[in-house]
């Protein structure tokens, strides 16, 4: 964003009704706020004034690289379905699986309520657990990894 740009965006962020505003683009990110908290304030004097809204400006460049991401090894079982999970067949009994634990292709690792029916998830891979990346009784969205296996 050129200097014209970012003080035009100032002038009718300042004039509008918004809060608070925040906007990233590529090597560019600016956080423009009237909340007294949200910052802390980087007027000249230091001083705010509780019956007068803080403007808090902040535009710094993007890093150009981010850290890489460490992989994580294994295949991943994801949710068929929206519901919400149970990962023990009755709240006093053990988990279906448990991290470090075998299991074969076709074993039961948790189950899916949507809409009042019991759905069993089986797994399609032969393994181990290798971590539960979901909490019991969580809901879940469509294709969220729920575990991760290490394949046999």
């Amino acid at each position: 964003m050129e200097f014209k740009e970012i003080k035009d965006l100032m002038n009718e962020f300042n004039s509008s009704n918004t809060r608070e505003m925040e906007i990233s683009t590529e090597g560019f990110h600016i956080h423009l706020s009237k909340n007294e908290n949200s910052f802390q304030n980087d007027n000249a004097a230091g001083v705010t004034s509780a019956a007068a809204p803080t403007i808090v400006q902040h535009a710094q460049p993007l890093p150009e690289e981010e850290a890489p991401v460490e992989k994580k090894q294994g295949t991943v079982i994801t949710a068929p379905m929206v519901g919400t999970i149970y990962l023990k067949p009755d709240p006093d009994k053990a988990s279906y699986v448990t991290v470090g634990q075998k299991i074969a292709e076709g074993d039961v690792i948790c189950i899916i309520e949507a809409m009042k029916m019991m759905t069993e998830i089986k797994s399609e891979v032969a393994g181990t657990i290798s971590e539960v990346l979901v909490a019991n009784e969580e809901l879940v969205e469509y294709d969220q990894p729920l575990f991760r296996v290490e394949e046999d």
